[in-house]
């Protein structure tokens, strides 16, 4: 099944992608197996566009994802992180952007993959301790030997963007966006128009709440750390994701499609990276594709106010000092 393309900078790429960390355990428990299958079935649907990073499961994600797109390597743009030296969520994260860890982080990553050239490479997070243009130029010396094709940052702010593009074309920025997470249309999206550069939205779902998901948080999952899932917000939280899927009811559409829908429709070079470890989840979000919106559907959803109405932030506070550098 093919799918329409949209471009991030010079990259052309299926017009949504597939977030790849709820594979290694990020959400709770996952399957390998499973993830074999989902992926799979990601291809099946038309999606090219794959997301992964060497702090998921600590390097297995990236392990699983090389060996899973092995036999379609040709027909598939596989982006990854570094930066991360501590799991997200650990009692002090670090980050590291120091050109001598860029170097290494890349060459550990490729191996992985098992891959011979990374197409998109990211700084997972801006390293405050090191200028911007010392990371960008060791990820510009990358594209010089060959190991990896376009490059990316990860949550960082807009004048960290105009500086990095300046010593070297930024392809894409990754942040989180989604009806629940508005900050990027304060500067960072008007930023990037402006810079010629594509915006890839991760958590688009809103972790999941957007899609009405009933399911209970198991042990290991991630969201436990994050105030919007904690206990004096989640289920008023859930009571506005459950207004907004009575919208998408309405539209004949699930909540999941209506929320995917309105991301792609905010921009022609916006490529959200939705992620699932199932196969009925990831066929479902592909099809929000074929979702069209008008602009009272649109100015509907904007009178719900999901952004304004959330309860909780969407990082702990240790997280939370790591982005918009």
């Amino acid at each position: 099944m093919s799918m329409i393309t949209r471009r991030l900078g010079d990259l052309e790429v299926s017009a949504l992608g597939f977030g790849c960390m709820s594979l290694s355990s990020t959400y709770g428990a996952s399957d390998d197996d499973e993830s074999r299958l989902t992926l799979q079935a990601a291809l099946d649907s038309g999606i090219t566009f794959f997301d992964t990073a060497d702090v998921y499961g600590l390097g297995h994600n990236e392990t699983l994802v090389g060996a899973a797109l092995a036999s379609v390597r040709d027909e598939v743009t596989i982006a990854t992180k570094f930066g991360f030296t501590a799991l997200p969520g650990a009692p002090a994260p670090s980050i590291r952007g120091d050109a001598a860890y860029v170097h290494e982080a890349c060459d550990a990553s490729l191996l992985r993959l098992g891959v011979d050239v990374i197409d998109l490479y990211y700084a997972h997070r801006v390293d405050t301790s090191v200028p911007i243009e010392e990371t960008v130029g060791a990820m510009s010396e990358l594209v010089a030997l060959g190991k990896i094709r376009y490059l990316g940052l990860s949550e960082a702010a807009p004048a960290t963007i105009r500086r990095a593009h300046a010593v070297h074309p930024i392809s894409a920025i990754q942040s989180e966006y989604s009806l629940v997470t508005r900050w990027p249309e304060d500067e960072l999206l008007g930023t990037l128009d402006e810079l010629g550069i594509g915006f890839v939205p991760f958590s688009p779902l809103g972790r999941g709440l957007l899609a009405a998901s009933k399911d209970p948080l198991g042990d290991g999952d991630f969201r436990k750390s994050m105030p919007r899932f904690s206990e004096e917000n989640f289920e008023a939280n859930r009571v506005l994701a459950d207004r907004f899927a009575g919208l998408a009811s309405a539209k004949g559409c699930t909540a999941g499609q209506l929320a995917l829908a309105w991301v792609l429709a905010q921009g022609p070079h916006l490529v959200p990276i939705p992620g699932t470890r199932r196969v009925s989840r990831l066929i479902e979000n592909a099809e929000s594709l074929s979702v069209e919106l008008s602009e009272q559907d649109l100015a509907d959803i904007e009178e719900l106010d999901l952004a304004g109405s959330i309860g909780g932030a969407r990082f702990s506070e240790a997280l939370e000092k790591l982005v918009g550098n």
